[in-house]
């Protein structure tokens, strides 16, 4: 190593050591104390008690009725379906944006923009207010209309959360594949459309493909957040949708059994980066494939 390469990269290590410092501070060291409490012996008096077991783990994996691996399934299925939703509805919000020559685009960045500007607890109260069961905007609309008689459960269900977590989590599906689609040379779409493509043909296979990376990224971000969301689950979903973070908070807080919630949520963490990494692999084939 020369003279001159050894200062280059102490400089590039000094430069990273915020960074650093503040990643293990805030997600290596909690995640190692997280670690070690699911392996500690519950206690409803203390913290937890002295020693150390599995049982927290057999608990959880071992169950007889499969009760808490039927809420991880459960907590999954509903992070791939809010990210399909979230795929589907921000593609073509995001095309338009990465394409649009108009003078109102700073504009539409700002309706896309806008749920990230008020607090979780508002909008979700703003979704309540629309979806009420009884008196919800939707329902007591459709009464006055005569088109229904009883009200529709739009509220304390999959639904309600489901709807809640796309609108809150969209902005971060548009984002990523915005920035992707605006890397996409436009001649390559006029190309295609030369050679006889019609508009759909052209971004199914030249912008679709070219634009993995941000479906990627926002694929990740928008499936993390939602198994890890504990807000809009309770507020929109009430006691009738229990997820993976309820369970872990209702361990935390109510039970007062540490080490068993740090056991839900260590196997909620290894769950979701298993579902990522093969997310990754799948994905980057295909970027390796599409990029030659």
């Amino acid at each position: 190593m020369s003279t001159a390469t050894r200062p280059a990269r102490a400089g590039a290590w000094l430069l990273a050591a915020p960074a650093l410092g503040l990643l293990t501070a805030f997600l290596v060291l909690p995640y190692l104390n997280m670690v070690v409490m699911s392996f500690r012996t519950p206690s409803t008096s203390n913290v937890f008690a002295p020693g150390f077991t599995i049982a927290n783990y057999v608990d959880v994996l071992g169950d007889e009725d499969l009760y808490y691996l039927k809420i991880l399934w459960e907590t999954l299925s509903l992070g791939f379906v809010t990210t399909l939703i979230c795929l589907v509805l921000g593609f073509p919000l995001a095309y338009h944006l990465a394409r649009s020559r108009s003078r109102w685009s700073a504009l539409l960045y700002a309706f896309v923009l806008s749920p990230l500007l008020v607090g979780v607890v508002v909008r979700c109260y703003g979704w309540i207010i629309i979806l009420a069961n009884n008196e919800g905007l939707i329902n007591s609309s459709l009464r006055q209309l005569g088109w229904i008689e009883t009200y529709i459960p739009l509220m304390y269900n999959w639904v309600g959360v489901t709807i809640g977590l796309v609108h809150i989590f969209l902005p971060f599906m548009i984002l990523p594949i915005t920035a992707a689609i605006q890397s996409i040379d436009p001649r390559l779409e006029e190309a295609a459309r030369s050679l006889g493509a019609s508009r759909l043909t052209a971004i199914r296979r030249t912008v679709l493909p070219l634009a993995v990376p941000g479906i990627q990224a926002g694929s990740i971000l928008v499936f993390v957040l939602t198994i890890s969301s504990y807000v809009i689950p309770v507020l929109l979903g009430g006691f009738n949708v229990v997820l993976m973070p309820t369970l872990v908070v209702q361990q935390l807080l109510d039970a007062m059994l540490w080490p068993f919630g740090a056991a839900l949520a260590f196997v909620l963490a290894i769950a979701g980066t298993v579902v990522v990494w093969l997310y990754l692999v799948l994905t980057n084939r295909l970027i390796r494939g599409v990029t030659g």
